[in-house]
This record gives structure tokens, sequence and C-alpha cells, in this order.
């Protein structure tokens, strides 16, 4: 920050969002938003840098020779890991939140959250599953949302590749998972290159993705558009 390097360590909760403290300052950052709510950075916020959320089997098949970040023997002598079934756990806590959450999701829902030119919008995991590839249009950008075949990864991509629009469709049977675009039949892979046909080579741009829950997001995101089942 201007410069600095800044070293970070949880401070508390906000709306069920991580705060995190940093030492130089004993600013407070919101971890959703990277934004010092409190202390010297106030107003202030943090460069996001790109990151996927996937489940180790796909990051693994994608990066043979990735490095892991080995568990901590002394934290996890304590017990102080969450526990595997956390997720489980947290569905059945108390939202806590100081904003006026919109009633048409249960608060818990699990989200898949994208911004694409400082237009928001959520789509429902449950819906992604249904309906993969979802293909729509954020902040007047064409996209498409696709699941993993391990039925747990989400990722985004914008759907325009020299200029023109693409429609993406699961290639049946494909495993990996691949996809084929109407208009050229090109065959793409999860990871959003094109492997075979006339786009062979090409990348298509990735668009970062939050999964989080229906309250979290809206509360950080209180302009987000909503996807709803069936808007194809």
């Amino acid at each position: 920050m201007g410069g600095r390097k800044l070293n970070f360590h949880l401070a508390g909760i906000n709306n069920q969002n991580f705060i995190m403290r940093d030492e130089e300052t004993v600013s407070w950052w919101q971890q959703v938003t990277g934004e010092a709510i409190q202390g010297p950075l106030k107003g202030e916020h943090l460069r996001a840098v790109f990151n996927d959320e996937v489940t180790f089997g796909v990051w693994k098949r994608e990066n043979p020779q990735g490095r892991v970040l080995k568990p901590d023997a002394e934290v996890a002598r304590r017990g102080d890991y969450a526990p595997a079934d956390w997720e489980a756990h947290m569905t059945k806590a108390p939202v806590a939140t100081s904003q006026t959450i919109d009633a048409v999701l249960a608060p818990r829902t699990l989200v898949i959250g994208l911004t694409v030119n400082n237009v928001s919008k959520a789509y429902p995991f449950d819906a992604v599953v249904k309906q993969s590839p979802i293909l729509d249009d954020v902040g007047g950008v064409p996209v498409f949302i696709v699941l993993g075949d391990d039925k747990r990864s989400v990722r985004a991509f914008e759907r325009t590749v020299e200029g023109r629009k693409l429609e993406f469709f699961v290639k049946p049977d494909s495993s990996p998972l691949h996809l084929v675009d109407a208009e050229t039949g090109t065959e793409w892979d999860f990871e959003g290159q094109a492997v075979a046909g006339a786009l062979a080579g090409q990348q298509l741009k990735q668009i970062a993705v939050l999964s989080d829950y229906w309250f979290d997001w809206q509360t950080y995101h209180p302009q987000t558009l909503l996807y709803k089942l069936g808007d194809r």
C-alpha cells in the first residue's frame, strides 16, 4: 500500500466476514472488499489478485507439478484448523448482518458472484448445477458460467473472440469436461483454451468469481442483480 509492504493477521468478524489487521499501521481491513474500514488507512483499497477457487482434483490435473501448502503440524495438533464439516455447521449458524437482505433467497444460499464493468450479479449454485453453462450478459459483456466435471468447481469467461460473440455447450460424454461453441465448432477445455477446431490456440478471458452466501454477497454488493433459473 503506497509502496509499503503490510503484514496481516485475523482481527475479527464484521457481518460474518473476516476483518484483517495490518501490523504496520494497525488499520482494519474488510476481507471481501479489501477496504480499510478503521485506522490510519481508512478508505484505502487493496488491489485484488486474481484467484481461482476449484477442487484439489481439478487443480492437480491442470497443475501436475504444482506445490501445495503443507498444514502446520502444531496448528493441527491443537485442533485449530476448521473441521471437515465446517460448511455444514455454518449453514445452521444464525445470520448477523447490519444490512437488510432480500428474502428472494434464503440468507445462506450458496451463490456464485461476479462483477463486470462495476455491475455485479449472483448466480445460485443450484442453478449453475442445473443449467451449466449459463450464457449471459453482465455490464454489457457477453459471459458464460460453467460447472466443472467435479460438480463443484465453477468458472466464468467472456465469450467474445476476435469480436465475435459465441454460444457454448457442453460436449456430450467428454471427460474431462470440454465445451463446443455453436459458431465455429471449436472445442474448449475447462481452462478456457481452444484445444481443437477453427479457433485452436485461442484463450478466453477468465472472470473472477466468488463462491459466497447470498446474505454476504448482497451485503457488500447491495445493487447486485440475481440470475433466475431459466433466464437463458
